[in-house]
């Protein structure tokens, strides 16, 4: 095993961009399991791509190899800590559930995807890595981002929950008076951070000295 590789720290993370508005949720997270040494899986629908590129400076390629390359510049990971699947890759470990991650964020979660995820369509490799992720009983966290949300939308995020998925809307709170966009995307995947219980130095938890 390489110094880099030993370097790596727990278990992957599979992260799932999805076509909803707030790419920049998803990629900061990124960046934080990176930063704490946490191998990542990453899978970037076409919609994702879009909104990536109108929301941010950053462009993502549509190759996977040059999206696992960008991706490991952008965020300084050591080679193979970061790993792109594309959609129609079966053959990744998050199709089975003897190679799926412990954990799996979809991060934003379009009202499509949380669709698709509710009824188990499984047409695409995120749907299928959600769907492992419910039937192994794991870690499954969706961030979606619509407003206002529609009572398919509210009975999508029930069913979902009652199946054990952690739903946390992209809905920033206040109480620590950001002062920039950043400070509020930090709040967000500081929340997803918890849940993960990976230890994170972005936001103060409630009741903690400031």
């Amino acid at each position: 095993m390489s110094e880099q590789a030993a370097a790596l720290q727990g278990e992957p993370v599979s992260v799932a961009l999805t076509g909803a508005s707030g790419a920049q949720y998803g990629l900061r997270l990124i960046e934080c399991l990176v930063a704490v040494g946490r191998p990542v899986y990453v899978m970037i629908s076409r919609a994702a791509q879009v909104v990536i590129a109108t929301e941010t400076d950053v462009k993502i390629p549509s190759d996977v190899e040059r999206a696992q390359q960008k991706l490991t510049g952008l965020y300084g990971a050591v080679p193979g800590q970061i790993r792109v699947f594309s959609r129609d890759n079966w053959f990744a470990p998050v199709a089975s559930g003897s190679g799926s991650p412990s954990a799996t964020v979809v991060c934003p979660c379009s009202t499509g995807s949380l669709s698709a995820f509710a009824v188990g369509a499984s047409d695409n490799l995120i749907e299928r890595a959600v769907d492992v992720a419910l039937k192994e009983r794991r870690k499954l966290i969706l961030v979606p981002r619509e407003a206002p949300y529609s009572e398919i939308h509210l009975e999508h995020m029930l069913k979902l929950t009652r199946m054990g998925a952690v739903v946390i809307p992209a809905s920033p709170g206040f109480y620590h008076k950001p002062d920039s966009v950043e400070a509020m995307i930090d709040f967000v995947v500081a929340r997803i951070l918890d849940q993960l219980g990976i230890d994170q130095q972005l936001m103060p938890r409630w009741g903690s000295e400031r």
